[in-house]
């Protein structure tokens, strides 16, 4: 079990539980885990969401780069994938985003990236965390001439506006997009300096809300996790599409025009159809996680499309994709990787994805959904005890139990039974036609796996 990293970096409530000691340390074994193999000074990009902490840990983490000899870019707020892109693009040897992502402000976290603009695999996470509590940390102290120096760079952001305009202004300028009207929420995160500057350098008309952070109000009431005050916006100001980003900007959920969800099984949908029909889905396959909706399986199926389903985590999406050669994949979280673009989930870029099909096809956001049926899922917790997450999966009144319902189901529903990395929980998810009957289903199955692992 890792100490300090979980699936996403690692994420504590700032300046308690990560403290600037932590930080410290971390950045200090970051630096000699991911440069280690680099023959000259290494350069390591340090990008962050709007958090009140965000530039308390910055310092934290830049003076743990400098004290190793590092070289520091700090490129100020800045969505997740940007900071992707440019490590690539600068050929640096490492970035970190601090960011806690869709989680309320008083969390913070820190995501490191290789050289290749993606997310270290979980044996450098516990290279590095090993190194973190060992004395040697000591023998990493550059000196003299040695010493690392860090510099501003907030230009850069300009940068990753440009890698938008390379990729559709082109595109866009064919299309007609004098009625088309589309509302942004940047969850007052780290989209909230680039969305806006994107959307116009590409002629979309918009609405910009929640895009005024002050450090405390990100996420809050808003963003891709809170869409109610989208959609009503979508609907009363008569918009063609709402786009909702989350805190650091590498999720995207959009609204149709009737205020109805499109979550990231309905953007895989669509946008790996349209590449289909462009011949640019490579092996026609879609990278999915176990928690998709079984109605993105049924849609692969009806449309002749490889959907291949991996372990919940967007790294192991992109693990995935990497190995066997595929171009597209995702979570139902609206956390979408696009693999000729950028290695790393990108909300403005699945937003402009979506828009590109759209514009093109002359059709609306709700007519391009249908291509999809949504299966109801309920998702119950069973509390059991922590040393005995895994034991559903031989205890045989439990195994009978859920064999007896996905014989009930026959290919149109589905049990899925997961125990919480973090609680003393299994989780109990069920999908199929008839909400209320799954609900009792998963009540039921939930409450066997309390009585037996109590």
């Amino acid at each position: 079990m890792r100490k300090y990293f979980g699936t996403d970096g690692i994420r504590r409530i700032a300046n308690t539980e990560l403290s600037p000691e932590l930080v410290y340390r971390v950045a200090k074994a970051g630096a000699y885990a991911l440069a280690k193999h680099t023959d000259h000074t290494p350069t390591i990009l340090i990008g962050r969401d709007t958090r009140i902490s965000g530039t308390l840990i910055e310092s934290a983490m830049t003076a743990g780069f400098l004290s190793y000899g590092a070289n520091v870019k700090s490129l100020g707020v800045i969505p997740t994938p940007g900071v992707a892109y440019l490590t690539k693009k600068l050929k640096a040897d490492a970035s970190v985003v601090i960011s806690a992502s869709h989680n309320t402000y008083e969390f913070n976290g820190i995501k490191y990236f290789s050289n290749k603009g993606m997310k270290i695999p979980d044996e450098l996470e516990e290279e590095i965390e090993e190194m973190m509590d060992s004395d040697k940390l000591n023998d990493f102290t550059a000196v003299n001439d040695k010493i690392g120096v860090a510099e501003v760079r907030t230009d850069l952001l300009d940068e990753y506006v440009y890698f938008f305009r390379k990729n559709f202004e082109e595109d866009f300028e064919n299309f007609n997009r004098d009625n088309f009207v589309v509302a942004i929420d940047t969850a007052n995160g780290a989209t909230s300096v680039v969305a806006d500057k994107v959307f116009t350098a590409l002629g979309i008309k918009h609405y910009i809300m929640n895009n005024t952070p002050n450090g405390i109000n990100i996420n809050e009431n808003c963003g891709s996790t809170h869409l109610d005050m989208l959609k009503k916006y979508v609907i009363e100001n008569n918009c063609n599409l709402g786009i909702a980003y989350d805190g650091d900007g590498d999720r995207c959920l959009a609204v149709d025009e009737k205020g109805n969800e499109v979550d990231g099984d309905k953007l895989l949908a669509i946008i790996s159809n349209y590449m289909k029909e462009k011949g640019t889905l490579k092996k026609d396959s879609v990278v999915a996680t176990v928690m998709s909706n079984l109605g993105l399986k049924k849609y692969a199926e009806e449309n002749n499309i490889n959907c291949v389903q991996t372990k919940v985590g967007d790294r192991y999406v992109l693990e995935e994709m990497l190995k066997s050669g595929y171009n597209i994949g995702g979570e139902q979280s609206g956390h979408i990787i696009f693999l000729d673009y950028n290695p790393t989930g990108d909300g403005i870029l699945t937003s402009l994805m979506l828009i590109k099909v759209m514009l093109e096809k002359q059709k609306t956001a709700s007519e391009l959904c249908k291509i999809i049926n949504i299966y109801p899922q309920v998702l119950v917790n069973a509390k059991v005890a922590s040393d005995k997450k895994e034991e559903y999966k031989h205890n045989p009144e439990i195994q009978k139990e859920i064999e007896k319902l996905e014989k009930e189901f026959s290919g149109n529903g589905r049990v899925l039974i997961r125990p919480s990395g973090t609680e003393p929980l299994v989780r109990v998810m069920i999908e199929g036609e008839d909400q209320n009957y799954i609900k009792k289903k998963a009540e039921d199955l939930a409450k066997l796996i309390e009585n037996k692992l109590h």
